[in-house]
């Protein structure tokens, strides 16, 4: 039996896991396997699209289980399940940030997401752009925290002293490495405490406008 598209995929997370993102190619993937290139090849005809497949396949399992039925709790659930997910391999935000994977998990992801927003009584446009906030407010996040992992913060205390930079010192605490999931649970919280906003719903006049400032937005 030949060497199927699954085998590849988790033959690349494999040696992203063990190498990080730089150490991912088509021979490393194929060494891994222990088969020649143009066998990876055949699957993925660049590393490119090899890094699409392992990116999607990331989201594989973030329904499996079933999900709260009310609103929010379920846009929570599903928004920390994306994170845990790309919290489960080396580099995974930074690989998931630098391409487009339009494919099964990642559409059956983002649909599921929609969906749970728009049941909600939120606009398309709302649904489409929550979603787009949420998503890239974990990758930025994730991103930032696996670098963390990688190497030491990249703001330390005695580069940011008080008799110079006072509010930066008072703020260092609360922007350390273990302080990410609190910071993104206060993000997340942010996002979803402005949907009535952005609907227009605070009042006359509130909400975002057409061409997304937020603030007044003519009432008639």
């Amino acid at each position: 039996m030949g060497t199927t598209r699954s085998e590849i995929v988790d033959a690349t997370l494999a040696v992203l896991d063990e190498h990080g993102l730089d150490g991912v190619t088509m021979r490393a993937v194929a060494a891994r396997l222990g088969v020649q290139h143009n066998t990876v090849r055949w699957h993925a005809s660049s590393k490119g699209r090899l890094l699409e497949l392992a990116s999607d396949e990331l989201l594989a399992h973030c329904l499996d289980e079933p999900l709260p039925e009310a609103f929010p709790d379920r846009l929570r659930e599903l928004s920390r399940r994306c994170r845990t997910a790309l919290l489960s391999h080396r580099d995974a935000a930074r690989m998931v940030a630098g391409v487009f994977a339009a494919e099964p998990h990642t559409l059956r992801y983002a649909d599921t997401v929609i969906a749970t927003l728009l049941a909600a009584g939120h606009s398309p446009r709302t649904a489409a752009w929550t979603h787009w906030s949420i998503f890239y407010l974990t990758l930025g996040l994730t991103q930032e925290q696996q670098a963390a992992q990688e190497a030491a913060p990249a703001l330390h205390p005695d580069q940011a002293p008080a008799a110079d930079y006072p509010a930066l010192a008072e703020v260092l605490p609360y922007v350390g490495p273990d302080s990410f999931d609190q910071r993104f649970e206060f993000a997340l919280g942010l996002i979803i405490a402005g949907l009535s906003r952005a609907e227009g719903s605070a009042g006359p006049g509130a909400g975002i406008g057409a061409d997304g400032d937020v603030g007044s937005v003519p009432a008639g």
